[in-house]
């Protein structure tokens, strides 16, 4: 299967894709903050530069976009791989994946908890709020 985009569109539309501050994040940073939470953004000095971090409680957030960190969930549509061009995604992906892992493990052994959500989960605020309150413990 080809792709529908031109070669020119499909970049375009790959680098105007965020890194930070994109839509889910600040969902859950609007809902963490409404809970009562304070937290830094991106600390440069932990791995993965965490999307939200509790320093204090010693407990991070990711909020991972389904299509770059694969989201494992099958319900999951977001998560499907690219069928075009797949000996540049596959292997692209993965590497997300794998540093993910890496990323955790190194926090895990420095002592942080650490606390994925998925940019899928966003759209369920009541699950999430419960994750974050058991995860975060009291304010």
């Amino acid at each position: 299967m080809s792709d529908k985009l031109s070669r020119s569109r499909r970049s375009a539309n790959m680098a105007a894709i965020k890194s930070a501050h994109t839509q889910p994040e600040l969902i859950v940073r609007r809902l963490v903050h409404r809970l009562g939470y304070r937290y830094r953004l991106h600390c440069k000095d932990l791995p993965g530069k965490p999307d939200l971090v509790f320093r204090r409680r010693r407990k991070v957030i990711f909020v991972h976009g389904c299509f770059w960190h694969l989201h494992p969930s099958s319900k999951c549509l977001d998560a499907r791989r690219p069928k075009s061009n797949q000996a540049y995604w596959n292997p692209k992906l993965q590497r997300n994946v794998e540093r993910d892992q890496d990323h955790a493990a190194n926090l895990g052994s420095m002592g942080w908890s650490v606390l994925i959500l998925w940019d899928c989960e966003t759209r369920e605020l009541e699950k999430i709020t419960e994750r974050i309150k058991e995860f975060l413990g009291p304010v």
